[in-house]
């Protein structure tokens, strides 16, 4: 059964950073491109990031543009998001998914989710 399992999650203040880790049980997780989506209260989950199979591409939303850096390891089947110069607009619950393809994406897999909450 596949597993993508998000942690680091927590509460900062505005201006602080946190990354969050994506743990993938997906026997070829270099297969995949993965991306973080976010949820906030009230409001719809939206894009935050995606990067490619063996991370050679990457995008951000405008709003976390120049703040907020992808990763990956294949070695160990976990993607990253570092997230610096937070802003409490930021808060949301964080998720990650597995799309085969970088484009088109269709995501395949989801994780559960982590909470972000920044303070102001």
């Amino acid at each position: 059964q596949v597993q993508l399992v998000e942690s680091g999650g927590g509460l900062v203040q505005a201006g602080g950073s946190l990354r969050v880790s994506c743990a993938a049980s997906l026997r070829t997780f270099n297969n995949y491109a993965m991306a973080w989506f976010r949820q906030a209260p009230g409001k719809e989950r939206e894009f935050v990031s995606a990067i490619s199979q063996y991370g050679g591409l990457a995008n951000y939303a405008d709003s976390v543009k120049g703040r907020f850096t992808i990763s990956r390891d294949n070695a160990k089947n976990t993607v990253y998001l570092q997230m610096n110069k937070l802003k409490p607009e930021d808060t949301a619950v964080y998720y990650c998914a597995a799309s085969l393809n970088w484009v088109p994406r269709e995501y395949v897999f989801w994780g559960q989710g982590t909470q972000v909450t920044v303070s102001s």
